[in-house]
Order: structure tokens, then sequence, then C-alpha cells
């Protein structure tokens, strides 16, 4: 039987290969150009790994966690999760929103981008205009600043907002953790399930740079908004 030959360590031959090409000084556009023409003559195919679509909790899954976040009666929890779910904002977005974000008229959440002047609205339902107001009242009356803040008067915090989140997950006694970025994916799949069109969700959704969309970058909010409210009435919480 033919054994195949042994390979040096990608280690210690990339220091063999270093002794020949320092004196070149290489910097790294020459590296990247050199390893080009050495695959080449190599006949060296690039590899792709098969992507892993991501977790997206199902809408049983999704009745079930917050079925167990009303019996807590702990209002700001409900209202916390009830903003992430509908909103489908980060949560490194949602523990900057000010009181002063928030449009109850219009039905929209401002977000800002950083520290930059850039920034996006995005809706929530008209059912949950109420309850946000009452929310933001009380808020409002205690001296908050921002619209999620613990009882020590401070925001609340990125892995605050996670720990809440994984908690109830456990009394749901559901197997993958439901974390912000998984209710993200929940309600994005759960429009386009609607029908509603990619173009239609990205104003709101943050993604700036997703290749397909680029060319509806500009289309309006207030058109993603009625398509939003069409369906939102069917959501499952």
């Amino acid at each position: 039987m033919n054994k195949t030959p042994s390979r040096t360590s990608p280690r210690k031959k990339a220091k063999q290969l270093i002794k020949y090409i320092r004196p070149e000084r290489p910097d790294y556009d020459y590296l990247r150009e050199l390893f080009r023409f050495i695959r080449r003559e190599l006949d060296v195919k690039p590899t792709t790994k098969p992507k892993n679509l991501p977790y997206v909790p199902t809408e049983e899954e999704i009745k079930k966690y917050y079925e167990v976040v009303w019996q807590s009666k702990n209002m700001k929890h409900m209202m916390l999760i009830k903003t992430l779910i509908y909103t489908g904002m980060r949560v490194s977005e949602l523990i900057w929103v000010k009181l002063d974000d928030v449009d109850l008229n219009a039905c929209q959440i401002r977000i800002e981008h950083g520290k930059g002047s850039k920034h996006r609205m995005v809706p929530f339902p008209i059912s949950f205009k109420e309850t946000l107001a009452i929310h933001c009242n009380r808020c409002r009356a205690e001296g908050a600043t921002y619209l999620f803040e613990s009882s020590w008067k401070k925001r609340y915090s990125d892995r605050g907002i996670r720990a809440i989140l994984s908690d109830y997950t456990k009394r749901a006694g559901i197997a993958r953790s439901i974390s912000p970025h998984k209710l993200r994916h929940f309600l994005f799949t759960w429009l386009k399930k609607q029908g509603i069109d990619d173009a239609l969700i990205q104003p709101y959704s943050g993604h700036d740079h997703r290749k397909s969309l680029e060319v509806y970058s500009k289309l309006s909010l207030s058109d993603a908004q009625q398509e939003y409210e069409k369906v939102i009435g069917k959501f499952p919480i």
C-alpha cells in the first residue's frame, strides 16, 4: 500500500519559507499576491464550509416562552422583551434608547448608530402604543433617562438583558437559549413568511450592507411600516 507522505507542519514550513522571503521585505499585498500564485501553480482550489442557518425559534416556542414571561408579572421585563421582539432591534441598540427616542404618535423608535449622526427608525405595533406610553410615563416620573433602567437608575447592560432572557428560557424549559438576537431572527423570519419583501424589511433592520438589498436602500420607512402594521396583528404574542 502506498502511504501518503507525512507533511511538515504549517508552522515549521512557514519558518522555512520566511528564510527565503525575508530579504524581499514583504508587506501584506506582496504576500497576498505571492500565495495567490502559489495556489495557482499547485492548482489548489478554495474550499468552502457549508454555512449553518441560524437557529430560529418556532411560534410554539415563542408562545411558550412569553407565557412564562407573562406569568412572572414583571412589567419591566415584559416591556423589554416585547420591545425587542416587535422592533427587531439589537440588544446593543436597545440599551442606548432614551425615552425621548420614542415617538408614540408615529409608533416609531429612533435608534442611533454609534457615535455618529447616522440613525434609523423602527416601528412598533399600534396595539403596543398604550402599554409603551404607560411605561414611558412611569419611567419619566421616576426620573429616568433611558427606556430601560435598573432600580439604581442606571441603564440596563447588554449582559444584564441577556441574563434576563436566558433565565426565562430555563423557566420555559426550552432547550436552546432565546437570546435577543434569536428574537430578532424570529421577527424578520416571521415577517418574510407573511409575504413582506426584503426591500420593506431592510429600512428598519439595520442591514446596510446586504448586497441583494442595496438597490432598495432609499425605500421610505412609511411604506415599510404600512406593510408591517398589516401583518403584525397576527403576531403570536
